[in-house]
């Protein structure tokens, strides 16, 4: 019972500790996500290491539920309303950013000497956004137009991007070590076809069958249940929860005309496990990666930022989209978390001999994007709501 009375007395604190975190938010415009990660810094190792075991051992659960939500949630940007209004600018811009964060982030480290394979994989990792911070921040400054349904759209599909990148990467760095193995390619394809099959299973159903019990919207536990289904189903798969969450989320939003308004319920629920969410990210990070990480970690925040800028920006002008709107894509879309992670690990796996290097510089660089990205999305909306009027 000691357990279980440390464990209900922590989330307690932790949900009035996030209470707190958005109302100062609300009140000095500082991000909401980055406030929620330095108090999970202060009670977690890092800092206090007030957090119980049984706390802590919630993060990987929550992480995979809260970031399913979200991914409905994006699912439904992706409307073909939404898509024939800024489908060219979802587009052009997400492949944009990827492609060129990729080449500029890749060979900016090839240029200071690290090993062209191990520079190309963290070219990859840097691709990789955080769509539960993206969307929070939207969110919290409360911008309503055609920027933010684009970086919806666009937050929507970038990881899709990002782990086909990455796939293509792991394949050369293979082949420039003379390791070549196509597996890699082909679990990745997996990934991601499989995570678009298994959200066509759950959605299509789901369009017809939800909102019925209750004409407009699907009850709560419709929706929660949903969720639940697609994230559980996708681990047992080994795909992409986020990419079938997304795929299943637009397929209700697209195809279900009684819904008034596909999982409106799950944007209700969905705060309170985002917000145990990012508190244990940041109890979990490990500062002394900041520190390890170095040159090459400060180099790789550089470089991902300004390849990111161009990349928007490029993106934008080949998408005629506002040239107001142009600079602020790529800052928008600087938040990065857990993607990135889970590839370093992977590449770590296939690569032994850079696994340090990848793994230091990957987490030592999320946390400083954890804490600024937040802060520089709502700093791209503010200027675009300021030029829009």
């Amino acid at each position: 019972m000691a357990d279980l009375s440390e464990l209900l007395i922590a989330l307690g604190l932790l949900f009035l500790a996030g209470l707190a975190a958005d109302q100062i938010g609300g009140r000095t415009r500082l991000p909401r996500v980055t406030l929620l990660l330095a108090c999970g810094l202060l009670v977690g190792a890092p800092g206090l290491d007030l957090l119980p075991p049984s706390a802590t051992a919630l993060y990987e659960g929550l992480s995979i539920t809260a970031l399913t939500m979200v991914a409905f949630i994006l699912g439904n940007a992706l409307t073909l309303e939404n898509l024939r209004k800024h489908g060219r600018a979802i587009l052009s811009v997400s492949l944009m950013i990827v492609i060129v964060t990729m080449a500029v982030v890749s060979s900016g480290l090839w240029l200071l000497g690290l090993p062209a394979p191990a520079a190309l994989l963290l070219g990859a990792i840097a691709t990789a956004t955080d769509p539960a911070a993206t969307q929070d921040a939207i969110r919290q400054s409360g911008h309503d137009g055609p920027f933010s349904d684009q970086i919806r759209g666009i937050v929507a599909i970038d990881d899709a991007w990002g782990l086909l990148a990455f796939s293509l990467a792991v394949v050369a760095a293979q082949g420039m070590n003379g390791g070549l193995e196509l597996g890699h390619l082909l679990t990745a394809g997996w990934e991601i076809g499989g995570a678009l099959l298994l959200g066509g299973a759950i959605g299509l159903p789901a369009a017809y069958l939800t909102g019925r019990l209750k004409p407009g919207e699907p009850l709560l536990t419709e929706a929660l249940g949903i969720v639940f289904l697609t994230a559980g189903l996708a681990i047992w798969m080994e795909v992409s929860f986020l990419l079938a969450g997304m795929a299943a989320g637009a397929i209700v939003a697209n195809l279900a005309s009684h819904h008034d308004h596909a999982f409106h319920e799950v944007e209700y629920i969905q705060w309170p496990f985002l917000l145990l969410f990012f508190i244990l990210a940041g109890a979990s990070l490990d500062t002394a990666q900041l520190g390890a990480a170095g040159l090459v970690g400060l180099a790789f925040v550089i470089l991902r930022i300004a390849s990111r800028v161009a990349g928007g920006w490029l993106g934008g002008a080949l998408a005629h989209a506002p040239r107001a709107h142009r600079p602020w894509y790529g800052i928008a879309l600087t938040p990065q978390a857990g993607v990135a992670v889970g590839m370093a690990l992977i590449a770590a796996q296939a690569f032994p001999e850079d696994a340090s290097l990848l793994l230091t510089v990957t987490i030592g660089t999320t946390i400083v994007f954890e804490l600024l990205g937040p802060a520089l999305t709502l700093f791209a909306l503010s200027r675009v709501r300021r030029h829009d009027g």
